[in-house]
């Protein structure tokens, strides 16, 4: 398993109590296959996203990335864990207005100690991917809504990630691009290996999914298998 959550269990501070926004939660995801994480407003999606990526440390539960348990880990360690084995697909792509497409994802190899020309090559190639070759020098101004969303993916994979991450990322599209860019999430995920976590509001995109799990109330099943 490259994403592994067992018996997890996240409260927040709620008056003089606590509220339970994730309940004895285990969710498994194997190298690439793509699960769906649905559920309604509030039920506790956006908490067991922020726990995956180690933004969030549960109350109880352990979270396994990639056979290696992020317990005890320092506030540099987890840093250091996202920033190699964890990719984040946020719902907004916030890119920044001044560079170009290249750029945004150049600067994500920069951090991580790379050399400009292997940083240079691997932007390339992930643009390649993504088909946004010949963009590759727009800023985001210049590029559609649907290829600032491709940009965005080509980022978070940037790192070579173990656990790819995504958050809605069609909220701000028509069905049609929308449509692409999960079948993009989908070809990546096989053809890297990821273990792919897609948090979703869209039905019509459950189709694609090795897994669909359903989160309500802070707690999670798994209602159907997509494949």
């Amino acid at each position: 398993m490259s994403l592994s959550l067992t018996d997890i269990t996240l409260t927040y501070p709620d008056g003089d109590g606590r509220l339970t926004a994730l309940d004895t939660v285990s969710l498994h995801v194997p190298k690439g296959t793509l699960t769906a994480v649905v559920g309604p407003s509030g039920s506790g999606k956006s908490s067991l996203l922020a726990v995956a990526a180690t933004l969030i440390t549960p109350d109880a539960g352990t979270v396994v990335i990639d056979g290696a348990t992020t317990t005890g880990l320092s506030r540099v360690q987890l840093t250091d864990l996202r920033r190699r084995q964890i990719g984040i697909v946020f719902q907004q792509p916030n890119l920044l207005p001044s560079l170009t497409a290249a750029e945004q994802l150049q600067v994500m190899a920069t951090i991580d100690g790379r050399s400009p020309g292997s940083a240079r090559r691997r932007a390339a190639e992930l643009l390649d991917a993504v088909g946004l070759t010949a963009e590759a020098g727009r800023r985001p101004h210049q590029l559609s809504g649907g290829q600032r969303q491709r940009v965005n993916i080509a980022r978070a994979l940037m790192n070579d990630p173990t656990v790819l991450l995504v958050d809605e990322p069609t909220s701000a599209l028509d069905h049609d691009r929308g449509a692409a860019v999960i079948d993009l999430i989908v070809r990546l995920t096989r053809q890297r290996a990821t273990a792919t976590v897609l948090v979703t509001h869209d039905a019509a995109h459950l189709s694609t999914a090795d897994q669909v799990a359903e989160v309500r109330d802070g707690r999670l099943t798994l209602p159907s298998i997509a494949r």
